[in-house]
């Protein structure tokens, strides 16, 4: 049996364990073997493979093995009980370190945006207030996501380039402890899902969509399947896993998406021109939110301090709704579906793929350019690998 397919039916026999892990496979079905082994068997297993990827010959493909194998052992030791302290379990699933959020930071983003929000009362409330202003209605998302993804994808395409035959479906969904998703579904496909249980402002589509899309996780996961799979024949990179390494890389990935087709300034322009107009909204809102929530950013890590609180420190729920509606500036509502998301045992230590992800792609691609985002679609790198530049 090879490393991929042990690979394989590794991920999938953890997967009975753990609902999630497996979050995408599109390789041979008889390799998806759901028999229930015993977590001590799994946890053999996986030091084995450790083991025999010393041996793969090819180091962007051994490096990429060896940290993902090293997260299944995590995920192991995970699944059979044993009490792993959360900050080990976010570095042994992902291989990074957890980032905390600086208390002066974030004061000082609050008073940046005392300034910058118009009104009184509030903060929170006055935020909320213009963001009603630029809701897209639920009837509407899926109108304005054509145009948007249909841009997204011609820069895509002129910039990185795009595998012949991939394509997504794109879907409205609800009652998700998330924004919006992307399925891989193997054969160059992916299905996009957008969860309407919180208003969605235009403001935000864009990033989202290219987050999810063009040039995010669907082109990242179909380049990778044409590259990887079906020329390299690493059959490794048919399935992804919920949490493991490539995850940091991937969400880091989605996270500049947007950025990486596009600067901000033709963002704006965008938004406050064609995309106002097709979504019948007045420009000056538009740009007033945009305003603010360009001062926003000095809120960072929040999420990530709050599952620290939670997991970490065993505050309590309550604890970590007050700190999320004062430092996310969050309404009750927006606190509590962040407080679900990290409250999932599969994204209890996900939440810091995205910050930590965010800043080793934006390190990686100051360094290496344009090109340096294109290898993050094409080449199987790592955290580690990112970090060391």
């Amino acid at each position: 049996m090879d490393i991929a397919e042990r690979y394989i039916r590794l991920a999938h026999a953890i997967g009975v364990h753990s609902e999630g892990f497996v979050d995408g496979y599109g390789g041979p079905q008889e390799w998806a073997d759901l028999t229930r082994r015993e977590p001590a068997e799994l946890q053999n297993e996986a030091g084995a493979l450790l083991e025999d990827v010393q041996g793969v010959t090819d180091d962007a493909r051994r490096e990429f093995l060896r940290v993902q194998v090293s997260a299944m052992q995590t995920m192991t030791r995970i699944v059979g009980g044993e009490a792993i302290p959360y900050e080990d379990e976010v570095r042994g699933l992902y291989d990074i370190d957890p980032v905390r959020a600086d208390p002066n930071e974030l004061d000082a983003a609050l008073d940046a945006l005392e300034t910058a929000v118009p009104g009184s009362g509030p903060l929170s409330e006055r935020i909320e207030k213009l963001r009603q202003k630029v809701v897209v209605p639920k009837d509407d998302l899926l109108r304005l996501a054509g145009p948007i993804l249909a841009e997204l994808r011609q820069r895509t395409q002129e910039r990185f380039g795009l595998p012949e035959g991939e394509d997504f479906s794109i879907s409205l969904v609800s009652d998700k402890p998330w924004g919006g998703y992307n399925w891989p579904l193997g054969n160059l496909k992916s299905r996009i899902d957008i969860n309407t249980d919180l208003p969605v402002p235009l403001t935000g589509l864009p990033d989202l969509l290219a987050h999810e899309g063009y040039p995010g996780h669907h082109t990242e996961h179909s380049t990778k399947e044409a590259l990887l799979v079906r020329e390299k024949g690493w059959l490794e990179h048919s399935i992804q896993l919920m949490n493991a390494p490539e995850c940091a890389v991937s969400e880091g990935i989605a996270t500049n998406a947007l950025n990486a087709v596009m600067d901000e300034a033709e963002v704006h322009d965008w938004l406050c021109g064609e995309l106002a107009t097709l979504a019948g909204l007045d420009s000056k809102d538009v740009r007033v939110f945009l305003d603010v929530t360009g001062v926003q950013k000095g809120l960072k890590n929040v999420s990530g301090t709050a599952a620290l609180m939670l997991h970490g420190e065993k505050r309590s729920e309550a604890e970590v709704l007050d700190f999320l509606r004062r430092y996310a500036l969050a309404t009750p509502e927006r606190a509590r579906q962040t407080l679900r998301f990290i409250g999932q045992p599969q994204f209890r230590a996900y939440i810091f793929t995205y910050a930590v992800g965010s800043d080793l792609v934006q390190g990686w691609t100051k360094k290496h350019g344009p090109e340096g985002f294109g290898r993050l679609l094409r080449e199987p790198l790592t955290p580690g690998q990112l970090a060391a530049g």
